[in-house]
This record gives C-alpha cells, sequence and structure tokens, in this order.
C-alpha cells in the first residue's frame, strides 16, 4: 500500500505565510533519505534559512561565510537602516547629485523599473512618503483611518513619489527633483534569495537545495526525500500564528523548467485593519495615496527570479483584487490570488478556510499541471 505523508517545517513571514511542504512518498521499498545541511542567520530584518546537499570536500564553514558575505554587502548596498548604505546615501542627496552604485543595487533597480512600467505604477520603490503620511509601519492602527491624512496632506506625500525621477547612468543613479528617496524593502528580500542560490550553485557546484528569506523562495533539485520540493501556502485567516495555520494549496516544484523555482507571497492579512465595514491593509495604493480596501489578502507570484516575483506579488496587493488578476493575466504571470468566498462575504467571516479559495491565472494553472504555457 502507498502513503503519502506532508511533513511541513513552517516558516513565518511577515505578510504572507508559507510553509515548506516535503511530500514523501512510502512505499515496501523507501526511497533512500539523501544527506542535507540546515543553515539560518539573520538578515534584512527577518532570518533565513537554507536546506542544501553538502557536495563532497566542501567545508559547511566556507559557504556559511560566503553566504554572509553575500548578504552583508547587499545590506552595505541597499539598507534604509544602515546610514552609510549606497542606498541611504542617495536618499538624502540632492537633485541633479550622480552617485556611484554597484552591480547589486543596478539589478535591483532595473527589476524594480520592469515592474513599476509593467504594473503601470502599482509597484514604487519611492512610495515610502506616502506609507510615511499615514503612519503604517510594521503595525497598523485603525487610528489613522479615524483621523485620516488630509487632502493636501496626501497630495504633498504624492509629489516626493515618483519613480520615473530616478535616472541610472552608466554605473550612476541621480534624481531629476529633490526629496524623492528610494526603498527597495519590497523587493531586496526576494533578490537576496537569488544571490545565495548562486552562491551555492556557482560558488559551490549545489544542485539541489531550498533558500528561504522572509518568506521568499527558491528551489532546485530535490529535497532530501529525493521529491521535487513543494511550498505549502496559508489560509490568510485574520489572527492565524505561526503554529496555528492551515494550508490552502501546495505549489510543487515542475520538472519541465530545469528543476528550479523562484516564488514570493505577499500577503496584508496579518497587517491590516476593518473599518467602516472595509479591511484596509498597509498597502499603499500610489494612484490614490490612500491604503488599499479590496485588494486580494495573499498572492504568490511564480518567475524567473526571487526578485522579479517578490516585485510582483507586492504590486499585486497594493491594487484592489479584479484590477491585480486583470493584469496579472495580461502580463502572463503565474500567479495565485487567495480570496474570500462569496458566501464569506456575504456572511461576513474569515475564520475558517472553508471562507477562502484560491483563483490562479492561466500561467500558474501551467506551472503546477507542469506545463509549459
Amino acid at each position: 500500500m502507498k502513503t503519502t505523508i506532508i511533513s511541513n517545517k513552517m516558516i513565518h513571514t511577515g505578510y504572507g505565510a508559507i510553509a515548506l511542504a516535503g511530500v514523501l512518498s512510502l512505499t515496501a521499498c523507501q526511497q533512500k533519505t539523501l544527506d542535507y545541511d540546515y543553515l539560518a542567520g539573520e538578515t534584512m530584518g527577518t532570518s533565513y534559512h537554507i536546506s542544501y546537499q553538502l557536495p563532497t570536500d566542501v567545508d559547511e564553514a566556507a559557504i556559511q561565510a560566503s553566504i554572509d558575505k553575500r548578504l552583508k554587502q547587499i545590506n552595505d548596498s541597499m539598507s534604509t537602516y544602515q546610514t552609510d548604505s549606497t542606498i541611504s546615501k542617495f536618499n538624502q542627496l540632492g537633485k541633479d547629485t550622480p552617485t556611484p552604485i554597484d552591480a547589486d543595487f543596478s539589478r535591483v533597480l532595473d527589476v524594480s523599473r520592469i515592474v513599476y512600467q509593467q504594473s503601470n505604477g502599482a509597484f514604487d520603490p519611492t512610495v515610502m512618503p506616502l506609507v510615511e503620511t499615514w503612519g503604517f509601519g510594521s503595525t497598523m492602527t485603525v487610528d489613522r483611518l479615524q483621523s485620516p491624512p488630509t487632502a493636501v496632506e496626501i497630495a504633498q506625500a504624492k509629489a516626493l513619489v515618483d519613480f520615473d525621477s530616478i535616472i541610472k547612468k552608466d554605473q550612476t543613479v541621480y534624481k531629476t527633483k529633490d526629496s524623492i528617496g528610494l526603498d527597495f524593502s519590497a523587493v531586496a528580500k526576494g533578490y537576496g534569495v537569488d544571490v545565495i542560490a548562486d552562491v551555492l550553485r556557482d560558488d559551490y557546484k549545489i544542485r539541489n537545495y531550498m533558500v528561504e528569506i522572509g518568506g521568499e523562495i527558491s528551489t532546485a533539485g530535490v529535497n532530501n526525500q529525493q521529491q521535487p520540493w513543494q511550498i505549502a501556502i496559508d489560509a490568510p485567516i485574520q489572527g492565524s500564528t505561526v503554529s496555528e495555520r492551515q494550508t490552502i494549496s501546495v505549489i510543487r516544484q515542475p520538472i519541465n523548467t530545469n528543476n528550479k523555482m523562484h516564488l514570493a507571497t505577499s500577503g496584508n492579512y496579518r497587517n491590516s485593519v476593518i473599518f467602516d465595514g472595509k479591511r484596509y491593509s498597509h498597502t499603499i495604493d500610489p494612484s490614490t495615496g490612500k491604503p488599499i480596501a479590496g485588494g486580494a489578502p495573499s498572492v504568490t507570484v511564480a518567475a524567473d527570479s526571487v526578485a522579479l516575483a517578490d516585485a510582483w506579488a507586492t504590486a499585486l496587493t497594493a491594487m484592489p483584487y479584479h484590477k491585480a488578476l486583470e493584469i496579472a493575466k495580461a502580463q502572463n504571470l503565474a500567479a495565485m490570488f487567495v480570496v474570500l468566498t462569496d458566501e464569506a462575504k456575504t456572511s461576513h467571516t474569515d475564520d475558517s478556510i472553508d471562507d477562502w479559495h484560491v483563483v490562479e491565472t492561466p500561467a500558474m494553472q501551467a506551472l503546477r499541471a507542469d506545463k509549459k504555457l
């Protein structure tokens, strides 16, 4: 008799919740378990977790040191918490003053530009003035919605949101307007995952791995049970915790894509409030200058890189759900939305897995079916 067991290793993200689901098929002759190593640490205001098959004659400490070195380089380039980082120095400059940028900064800026343009500005790394105007940080409260910024305050903040004023020339970047600043927090973690995967694959010839930073994930090869990696997506139940969560779907690493997968999940449900019968998230819609109401509580995107998936997952949660679904289809994105059922909307409930259902774009359906679209 064949039995399928799903063993979950839960990873908490600040927004969308996911779990690593290693599916183990047990038969009379169980497959040999591979010898895997596990690394964990802190970076970018969150944590990272890495599972990989250690090659012969490779020092685990050397791998750890290489990973930490690259993560430090990314933080030194793009951390807004470091006053001496490249991005912090740029943000402090006036207009028409070029500053040198490194290759990491340049790549993230390019990815941001692509998603900014294709999402019609829903993804905008200069949106922070609006976030600060609304007082939304790591914790969202109803207070600001009860006494929202005035139209003048919102207009003043929107005047400082202008990604088109950021110009890259050769290996420098400058702004054409004063007081414009960049914040790559919605793409840097995904890029960090890509970089770690590059270290494992290019520097140490590691072919079987899973890398995660703050819920953004890259996988390759197989897990220690010699099965394709699987990522479990949680139902966006308000108030759910790391230990009390329910899986609503599982995305299996496709076989026909070089045995790799790049995923990012963005969600609003752990940082949202209900005001006047509407749920608002901490995510600001740059086009309106106001918090999103009616956005999808959880969006997962698979793309050619985790940085790209990260940026798109953020963009799709920064617009109303039906508009996000339309753009995702138009851009041929592999996207999964977790939204309330019609019955749950009518009954105003969202505290059970039965209140939610999954909507997939054709590209996501093809990916989960291991087919090329």
